[in-house]
């Protein structure tokens, strides 16, 4: 692998001699770099997280019918 030293700079001007079509090849390939940092550090913030008890279809529709109850009760105005 070579290793040659640059500006910040002098990479942009570089780049924008480039033609659009290997422009975008770069862009995305950026992105990609940006999305599997941001997916990692997604997947290790949940994974660092304690895990969630099941919940069950009675317990599900138990607080369906509760919100329904609370729903349809008539306010005392």
């Amino acid at each position: 692998m070579i290793q040659l030293p640059i500006t910040l700079e002098q990479l942009i001007t570089t780049l924008q001699q480039l033609q659009p079509s290997d422009r975008a090849q770069i862009a995305k390939a950026l992105i990609q770099i940006e999305l599997k940092s941001d997916l990692t550090k997604l997947l290790e913030e949940l994974y660092s997280q304690p895990p969630i008890d099941e919940i069950t279809d009675v317990e599900i529709m138990n607080e369906i019918k509760a919100v329904r109850h609370r729903h349809y009760i008539p306010s005392n105005y």
